[in-house]
């Protein structure tokens, strides 16, 4: 069984994903952890994330960049959205991530193009969504608990930003797919969204006469 979690930066869909992956026992990727990486490798080279040919060289970082913390941090997510708009680097990543989806018993992976163009295939998809707002105040609020300096303000303009390059890139633009359950966390508990989600998904395969 592959569930195919899509959404904005900030929406709870990484939180989610992990849930349900494990409700089911399923391994589970963040497919835009991938796209840190190559973020952050392009900061480690030097280059320019807008640069497709950096951002493509950028893309053979290696397996043990994934366990940098530094991938987690706003500047990393502000270097993921600019490298994933290049067509290049999308096609470099596309193999790993097909490959972890169509494993023996299935997987969940959460990102922005998962039930459009890597598992579109998937048994259960869902597009989390949440206001810029409430996605602000949940950054702000992580932020603020690493000791990192921000305004809210600066985060709003800045998921607004991302949001705007994810959903007008040419290449596998944020949407939501046909089939996939729309879930809007921006006022529900983590726990609430968490089990709505997973309502979702078992909606959707009885609807297809399947059981996890």
């Amino acid at each position: 069984m592959i569930v195919a979690i899509d959404g904005p930066t900030a929406s709870g869909k990484g939180t989610i994903a992990k849930a349900i992956a494990a409700h089911y026992g399923l391994p589970h990727l963040d497919t835009g952890l991938l796209y840190r990486a190559v973020g952050r490798q392009v900061a480690l080279n030097g280059g320019n994330p807008d640069d497709p040919d950096h951002a493509l060289a950028a893309a053979a970082f290696a397996e043990s960049l994934l366990d940098d913390p530094e991938l987690r941090s706003e500047a990393t997510g502000a270097l993921a959205s600019r490298v994933s708009v290049h067509p290049a680097v999308r096609a470099a990543l596309l193999a790993r991530q097909q490959a972890f989806a169509g494993q023996p018993g299935g997987a969940v992976l959460d990102g922005r193009d998962i039930a459009t163009v890597i598992a579109p295939e998937a048994e259960a998809k869902l597009f989390v969504t949440a206001s810029v707002a409430a996605r602000a105040l949940r950054r702000w609020a992580e932020m603020q608990g690493r000791g990192e300096a921000v305004t809210r303000a600066d985060i709003e303009a800045d998921l607004a930003a991302r949001d705007e390059r994810d959903r007008t890139r040419t290449a596998a633009p944020l949407r939501q797919a046909e089939g996939a359950a729309l879930l809007d966390t921006s006022a529900l508990p983590i726990e609430a969204a968490i089990a709505a989600a997973i309502a979702l998904v078992e909606q959707q395969l009885a609807t297809k006469g399947l059981r996890p």
